[in-house]
């Protein structure tokens, strides 16, 4: 396997390398002091790391931050090392695989790898899917996607699905605006999942849902309803 070391300090990335190299199995390790160099080693289109093991705190940007772009340039694995243990939470709500606490054993980290290998024994998600919690999700079967700080809900009613992205981080990743339309600051609705349109004065619109939800597109996004197969906006809305 291919995996991305990310640390800003040298001691920390040099015991990973070391351990790591000990491993019949990792191929090539690429490494990074911060978010914006770790980065530049992984551009769009290029080949990417099965594994990146991020410290949190650091230059340049946050590790969680940092694990959020790197699930978009399609690395599979998040391993977080790092001595502050507040930031478990965030990390798992971002599907990471594993939380090493520094200071960690070889033993642990093996622990860690483990989980690594039984991940991509896995297929990878296709086209038109996405990891989310380590659940593989069909963006067809998303009704719509909403907003909540800095985390946004996927909505398969009756359940929902939540990832820390905001919404336009999520509308920018391949695919997904050609998936969904973006009808408030707040929401994004999948197309084929909107069964009525109803104007309403000053510009606003409400959707009705497959499932009998109710969105509001705002006056602002009303230039989308074009988009909408179930009917085009009226002459002067």
């Amino acid at each position: 396997m291919r995996v991305l070391i990310v640390d800003d300090e040298p001691a920390a990335r040099a015991k990973l390398r070391r351990l790591l190299l000990a491993e019949p199995d990792v191929a090539e390790l690429l490494e990074a002091a911060d978010a914006p160099a770790a980065l530049a080693l992984v551009p769009p289109g290029s080949a990417v790391p099965d594994l990146a093991l991020l410290d949190i705190e650091m230059p340049g940007g946050s590790g969680v931050q940092l694990a959020a772009a790197l699930r978009e340039r399609g690395v599979r694995c998040i391993v977080f090392s790092t001595a502050h243990a507040e930031h478990a939470l965030q990390a798992f709500e971002l599907a990471a695989l594993d939380y090493l606490l520094k200071p960690y054993t070889a033993d642990r980290l093996q622990a860690a790898l483990a989980r690594v290998r039984e991940q991509l024994a896995r297929p990878a998600a296709p086209a038109g899917e996405w990891w989310v919690a380590g659940e593989r999700v069909r963006l067809a079967e998303v009704y719509w996607i909403s907003a909540a700080d800095n985390y946004i809900e996927l909505h398969l009613p009756p359940r929902s699905l939540l990832e820390r992205a905001t919404l336009a981080e999520a509308l920018a990743r391949p695919g997904w605006a050609a998936r969904f339309l973006r009808v408030h600051r707040s929401h994004a609705v999948n197309p084929g999942c909107v069964q009525r349109i109803e104007r309403l004065p000053g510009g606003e619109a409400l959707l009705t849902l497959t499932g009998g939800q109710v969105l509001r597109v705002s006056r602002g996004y009303r230039d989308v309803l074009a988009e909408f197969v179930v009917g085009a906006p009226t002459p002067g809305f």
